[in-house]
Formats: structure tokens, C-alpha cells, sequence
């Protein structure tokens, strides 16, 4: 009787999704594959020569949490950065054919979108490995007045706007300084806000719930966790009393999450699905992304966090940048409830 009565509550959180609207602060990233069929060996050098097959260019890093917003049915409004090149017109264009509105994003002259190239190789009729990845970023960071274009932008944008996500890979457009102007300006009030970032986890005073992964918090503590299940928890209750968050998710790749919050005991959710992943890329960009329409969508942390696990388990066997649909989440949570 429980688990229908969960399911009965996370399908009805899903089913408000397509009501939601949600400003995304990001570091928005060209995420390019390039596919190629074993070809033979260099004579130039011991390495493969690829015969070009395919390129494609989706949007990653904070772009990536935005499209998965989008393809879940929350109206999603982007504050970012692109460069005036290739890369960025074509996130611009991947945008628009989603209907995300593009107009927080700036296009900026000779700052470079940030793009992370991955080459993928195989046979004809085998599966395509990744062999190499090229990341180009820029050189020098943000300034001042561009910075505070976004702020205006997102504080713009947050007026209209049920919770506010930040998506920081440190490329400089999703900042501890902007939360805290966003802050100071008032218009965030009582909405959720959620934290993924990259590098600097424990600087983003002021979020109400974060999503790192276990590398992450391990960077940001200063520790190894490795498989100390005690260790882990003590890590997640400082991390949660040190940023005074409402809620904390540690996901930990085929061994699922942990949900802290401040009221109730830590709860350890399995990995959904089969732990054979296909591409673990972009991952934790779905994980916040529905993590944070749930909560939006007035769920608990750990109706939210369950969410986002169905949401990861989904996307890790697909490859490439992916993202899921409603209805591919509420069929997730169909086939949880149903009886062996």
C-alpha cells in the first residue's frame, strides 16, 4: 500500500512539471562527437586513422541541465555564456528549436564558447568507443560588466520563475558573487535553489539543496570516502550544516544516492536500473535538473531525489549527452510500483 501511495505522489509531481517555469544560471558548454570507423594504423605514428562518419553538436555542462528541463515540460530560462563562433550559434539554434528562450544568453565577441570535443572509433558494426576528448575554454575570465549583465537577466527572469538552479563548471557565468547579488536584490524569496558545481561546492552560501557527486564533496572536505559508509555520512551531515542547506543529494554512481535533510535520518536510495551504464556523460545535469522540478513542484527531498534517480538511471544507457521525457520518467515510476 505505500508504494502505490508513493507512486501515486511522484506521478502527480510529474504531472506538474509542464506548469513550472525555472531560471537556470549556467556554464553553458558545446558538447561535439565526432564519430569515426577504424580506418588502419598511421605510418606517421602508432595511432588510428578514422574514417569521418558523423558530427554532432548538443548542448552540455549547464546546457545540458537546461535541455533536460525543457524535455521534462518545465518552461526553462537560460542565463549564460557563448561565444560569437560556431559552437555557440549552435547551441543558440538547438535552443530555439526547443523553444527555450535564448534572450539571458550573451553573445559575447572573442570569448570562445566553451567546447568539449569528443572523438569516438569503431568497426562498422561495433559499438563506438571514446578514444580522446579536446576540451577549448577561455583563457581569461568573465568581467565585471558582463557579469552583471546576467545578474540582471536572471534577476529578471526569477520574477516570473519557481525556482532558481545553478549549474557552475567554473568557466565564470555561474558564480558564488552572483548568488549573492541575486540574493541582495530580493526576488529569490522563499524558492528553491539548487547548487551543482564542479570545484567550489562550499563557497555558494545561501543554496537550499546541492547535487555533487562523491568525488565532489570529497574535493570539497578535503577526504577520501572511498567504501566508509560511516565516512560518508559524516561527510554529508557537514556538508549540509556547513552551507545551512535544506537538503543535500550525494549520488554515487552504481552504488545510487544518499538524501540528507536537516529533519530526518539519511536515506540511501539503490541505483535504478542495471549498473551497465552505456555513458555515464551528463549525468548529474538530470539529476539536478529533475531534482529541482520536483522540489519546484512542491516534493520532498526524498520524493525529489527518488525522481532524479529513475531520471539518471534512465539517461546512463543512452549514449552521448542525453536527457529523458515525462513520459519516460513516469513509466519509470510505473514499473517501480508494479508487483514482482
Amino acid at each position: 500500500m505505500k508504494s502505490t501511495k508513493q507512486s501515486d505522489r511522484l506521478r502527480k509531481i510529474v504531472d506538474a512539471f509542464p506548469r513550472l517555469t525555472v531560471t537556470v544560471v549556467a556554464d553553458l558548454v558545446a558538447d561535439e562527437f565526432i564519430y569515426g570507423e577504424i580506418s588502419r594504423v598511421s605510418r606517421e605514428a602508432p595511432v588510428l586513422i578514422l574514417r569521418h562518419r558523423d558530427r554532432t553538436v548538443v548542448p552540455g555542462g549547464g546546457g545540458n541541465a537546461v535541455y533536460n528541463l525543457a524535455a521534462l515540460g518545465v518552461t526553462v530560462l537560460p542565463v549564460g555564456v557563448v561565444g560569437d563562433d560556431e559552437p555557440g550559434r549552435l547551441l543558440l539554434r538547438a535552443f530555439r528549436q526547443k523553444r527555450i528562450s535564448t534572450s539571458g544568453i550573451l553573445r559575447l565577441k572573442g570569448h570562445p564558447t566553451v567546447t568539449k570535443t569528443r572523438i569516438l572509433a569503431g568497426m562498422t558494426h561495433t559499438a563506438r568507443q571514446q578514444v580522446v576528448r579536446v576540451d577549448r575554454e577561455p583563457e581569461s575570465e568573465l568581467d565585471f560588466m558582463h557579469q552583471q549583465d546576467l545578474v540582471g537577466s536572471a534577476n529578471r527572469f526569477l520574477r516570473a520563475s519557481d525556482a532558481l538552479l545553478i549549474s557552475d563548471y567554473g568557466y565564470g557565468a555561474a558564480t558564488p558573487q552572483m548568488l549573492k547579488d541575486l540574493r541582495s536584490r530580493g526576488t529569490l524569496k522563499d524558492m528553491p535553489i539548487t547548487l551543482d558545481s564542479r570545484y567550489r561546492l562550499l563557497e555558494f552560501a545561501g543554496a537550499t539543496a546541492a547535487t555533487p557527486n562523491e568525488p565532489e564533496v570529497e574535493q570539497a572536505l578535503g577526504i577520501r570516502i572511498g567504501n566508509d559508509s560511516a565516512r560518508l555520512m559524516t561527510a554529508g551531515k557537514k556538508i549540509l550544516e556547513r552551507m545551512k542547506l535544506e537538503s543535500l543529494v550525494i549520488t554515487r554512481g552504481r552504488d545510487g544516492m544518499v538524501v540528507f535533510t536537516r529533519k530526518h535520518k539519511p536515506v540511501e536510495i539503490p541505483i535504478h536500473g542495471s549498473d551497465q551504464v552505456a555513458d555515464v556523460t551528463g549525468a548529474g545535469d538530470t539529476v539536478i535538473a529533475t531534482f529541482t522540478a520536483a522540489l519546484s513542484a512542491g516534493a520532498e527531498a526524498e520524493e525529489a531525489a527518488r525522481l532524479a534517480n529513475f531520471a539518471g538511471g534512465i539517461v546512463v544507457m543512452k549514449r552521448g549527452t542525453a536527457t529523458l521525457s515525462r513520459e519516460e520518467l513516469l513509466q519509470a515510476v510505473e514499473h517501480a510500483s508494479a508487483p514482482p
